[in-house]
């Protein structure tokens, strides 16, 4: 039987970056990024954008850019009826925002309602067998370790393989490459679980850092909240402060100036017989 095909919604607040609904390019990268993705965690998905949320069909989970995002409510949320969503800050910077954007979109189809967890041995000495939070975007979300899609930077995502128990040759750990033996965390990247005696979460981080560093973030508060909601909201600042020692390697990624870029799509368009526009929107 086939998978059933969930529905992400990419939806703009803000006047900032109205070019997700006019940048073709975003919703190619975005949708070829899930498309990346289907086969390695045996899931399909469509990924649409809206200008408005009231726009957004019923059951489709939308991210959402913009509006007022203060510290800590960045990332994966879940709404009165317990459905996925995610907010992303806003930024003019089209390859953060793209690959921040996939970011969302991957662990939300990997994990739509952030409880998804993975036994295994911890990184901590001495605590012994743990629960994995299921977060395939954390471990290499630095800027350097993703790829890009159509000329914009996506995010890299482990595979399965990832929390396998040793390290196999030729056995694939991430999309691009980048880590390369299992429960690995690179630069700028992260990794959560919880210990299920004490029901406390912990993190191994990694920001210019030659050893891993170690942090207890206690038990969640609110009893409301899923465990990705809680890591999210422990993790916005730690996350915020990655991306911003990495934003050269982001606004690196690109060959093409986005001016350069605009000319090329017109004139396939124009070869096909169209225009930009009505290609973007036939993609």
């Amino acid at each position: 039987m086939s998978a059933l095909i969930r529905q992400v919604a990419l939806v703009s607040l803000t006047d900032a970056v109205s070019f997700v609904h006019g940048h073709a390019n975003f919703g190619r990268s975005t949708k070829t990024g899930h498309r990346d993705l289907g086969p390695i965690w045996d899931l399909s998905a469509t990924v649409d954008t809206f200008e408005r949320l009231g726009q957004v069909p019923v059951g489709t989970w939308p991210i959402v850019i913009g509006g007022k995002v203060p510290p800590g409510a960045g990332g994966f949320h879940t709404d009165d009826n317990g459905q996925p969503l995610a907010i992303v800050r806003a930024t003019s910077d089209i390859n953060v925002l793209c690959q921040t954007c996939s970011h969302e979109m991957i662990e939300m189809l990997v994990d739509p309602f952030g409880s998804r967890f993975v036994a295994g041995d911890s990184p901590m000495p001495d605590q012994g067998r743990v629960n994995f939070l299921v977060e395939a975007c954390d471990p290499s979300e630095a800027p350097q370790f993703g790829y890009t899609v159509n000329n914009l930077l996506v995010s890299d995502f482990y595979t399965p393989h990832y929390f396998d128990p040793v390290q196999s040759a030729g056995v694939r750990y991430s999309f691009t490459g980048a880590i390369s033996e299992p429960r690995q965390v690179l630069q700028g990247g992260y990794l959560s679980w919880q210990e299920p005696i004490s029901k406390h979460f912990f993190q191994e981080r990694r920001i210019n850092t030659v050893e891993p560093d170690f942090e207890d973030l206690g038990i969640p508060g609110d009893s409301n909240l899923t465990p990705r909601e809680f890591i999210d909201r422990a993790t916005d600042k730690f996350t915020q402060a990655a991306l911003k020692l990495d934003e050269k390697a982001a606004m690196m990624a690109s060959n093409l100036s986005s001016e350069r870029l605009d000319q090329a799509m017109v004139s396939q368009a124009k070869t096909l017989g169209g225009d930009a526009p009505n290609a973007a929107r036939r993609s």
